[in-house]
């Protein structure tokens, strides 16, 4: 019998880096049309150069940054196209989501789990305060794939789960023009409501609502006339 502790193994300095970049593009704390160079970044984060230029080559095929010549590379503007066309994609699958979850026996053994990713979305986004954004965030997005997740099927739940990483940024921009965070709260109880009660359509219609609303606040907040930010 082995009486050696289990640990896990050590993460490389490629995917570190790769997640903490990702992780300031989506959050916009590295903004749209922003320049990235490796050695600034590489300072910033701690890492070599190459674990940073690997993750910069990995987040240009994600289309997260695009090169450009002598300057390093640049975080992709988001633009009204991206919009439209990620959060349209996420009106065909996460409606059907919702509706096939509500008809899963576990959706209701699940409420309580919902109710708790909801309690920390319920607690706001105040950008100023970097570890509340964060989770709201992270919370918001787990809320969304625990759903699909509950549609028992893991291609739609993955799917799901990649569109809403890409309107994560878009979500953050148009939160920082109005704060929809209380009608998301009150919109994530109701839909715990209905899947709770097996009532698909109703769940399908207020998931429809939800990204809807979500996609009408962003498109306002970018195409204001004192937007601050270029899209």
């Amino acid at each position: 019998m082995s009486y050696l502790a289990p640990f896990a193994a050590p993460v490389p300095l490629t995917t570190r880096a790769l997640q903490a970049l990702r992780r300031d593009i989506l959050t916009t704390r590295l903004a749209p049309g922003e320049t990235l160079s490796e050695a600034t970044s590489a300072e910033r984060l701690g890492f070599g150069k190459a674990p940073i230029r690997a993750a910069l080559a990995r987040l240009g095929e994600e289309g997260l940054v695009q090169p450009v010549p002598r300057r390093g590379w640049v975080v992709s503007l988001v633009t009204i196209r991206d919009i439209h066309e990620v959060f349209d994609l996420r009106l065909v699958l996460e409606p059907e989501a919702a509706r096939r979850a509500a008809a899963n026996p576990a959706a209701r053994a699940d409420a309580a789990a919902l109710a708790r990713l909801d309690a920390v979305c319920a607690a706001g986004y105040r950008p100023e305060d970097a570890e509340t954004a964060l989770g709201f965030l992270d919370a918001n997005r787990a809320f969304h794939v625990a759903v699909a997740e509950l549609s028992g099927n893991a291609r739609l739940a993955r799917q799901i789960g990649r569109l809403l990483d890409e309107s994560t940024r878009m979500l953050v921009l148009g939160l920082r023009r109005r704060d929809r965070t209380g009608e998301m709260a009150h919109e994530h109880r109701a839909l715990i409501t209905a899947l709770a009660r097996g009532e698909g359509e109703a769940a399908a219609e207020l998931m429809r609502e939800q990204v809807g609303a979500s996609r009408a606040m962003v498109l306002a907040a970018l195409t204001a006339p004192d937007a601050t930010i270029s899209v």
